[in-house]
């Protein structure tokens, strides 16, 4: 198990573009939500794809409650995450909700060991680097968003895809990894032209369900130390 130190250092790649894709939420969020709430936001939330998934909402003229759902669908995705990092958690309920609190996408996939288990350090650690600059991107992009323009022009917006497929990239190095990203990819695919926001990715994720069937399960780890 790592310690949080060496999770903060696998976690210092990803700092240069949570603060760009951050800079490009506060752009967009700050003539619709004001300056104060998009930061608050990424401080509480400090999730990308719910947070721009709530922003369209709101952009296309929904309420605060369809933006509210509409991030939650989208956050959906860590419900199997949750499960498969539960056990590696320290402590009793409320101990182990605050640490969960630090499970993003790409700290995910940095605690992976590859056979099943995760490793904790890794994952609050590298989560440190990762909201930290998602914040202070959110920040410059709200004071800085007149001067930056349109976060398209600068190409912004094409990191938050490439981000993901970097990650793809280094998580599917195994059949049943490859097997659910091919069977998520389609699932939200099919999905995404009529679903609403956020229902591809929620059903995409279902895709994990397959690691259940034991010819693509994983080796289940002996023992968790859980405190």
């Amino acid at each position: 198990m790592s310690d949080i130190r060496t999770g903060v250092r696998a976690g210092l790649p990803m700092v240069l573009p949570s603060f760009a894709i951050g800079i490009s939420f506060g752009v967009l969020a700050q003539p619709v939500m004001g300056s104060v709430a998009p930061i608050v936001m990424s401080i509480v939330v400090c999730s990308g794809a719910a947070q721009f998934a709530a922003l369209t909402v709101l952009i296309a003229g929904g309420g605060a409650i369809p933006a509210i759902l509409a991030g939650m669908l989208m956050n959906g995705r860590w419900l199997p995450m949750g499960l498969a990092i539960g056990p590696y958690l320290k402590g009793g309920p409320w101990r182990r909700a605050l640490e969960s609190w630090t499970l993003v996408d790409a700290s995910f996939a940095l605690a992976s060991n590859g056979d099943g288990t995760y490793d904790r350090g890794k994952l609050i650690g590298a989560t440190i680097p990762q909201c930290s600059s998602w914040v202070l991107g959110t920040v410059a992009g709200v004071l800085g968003g007149s001067l930056l323009g349109d976060p398209q022009a600068l190409g912004l917006d094409a990191m938050f895809p490439a981000f993901f497929l970097v990650l793809l990239f280094e998580e599917a190095r195994t059949r049943p990894a490859i097997a659910a990203s091919a069977i998520g990819a389609v699932i939200a695919l099919a999905l995404l032209p009529w679903a609403p926001p956020g229902i591809p990715v929620v059903a995409a994720a279902a895709a994990a369900l397959l690691g259940l069937h034991p010819r693509f399960a994983l080796p289940r780890p002996a023992q968790v130390a859980t405190a």
